[in-house]
């Protein structure tokens, strides 16, 4: 089983990650984080295969996957 971390004060919400999601599990929420911005959520955690490749595209490093 795979595990997803997003680092949420890291996270500018670009949204890029949620373009590549083979199991498109990932999508902008409604919270803010500290700087001010809408921040990824993970929506099932459970569907997540750790291709990562959220991880790769994610231009601030807001992201780790462990397999």
């Amino acid at each position: 089983m795979a595990e997803i971390k997003i680092h949420i004060d890291l996270c500018k919400g670009c949204e890029l990650c949620t373009t590549v999601c083979p199991k498109e599990i990932l999508s902008l929420g409604k919270s803010i984080n500290i700087k001010g911005y809408q921040y990824i959520e993970i929506t099932d955690r459970d569907k997540c295969i750790g291709c990562g490749m959220c991880a790769n595209i994610c231009p601030d490093v807001a992201i780790e996957v462990w397999k």
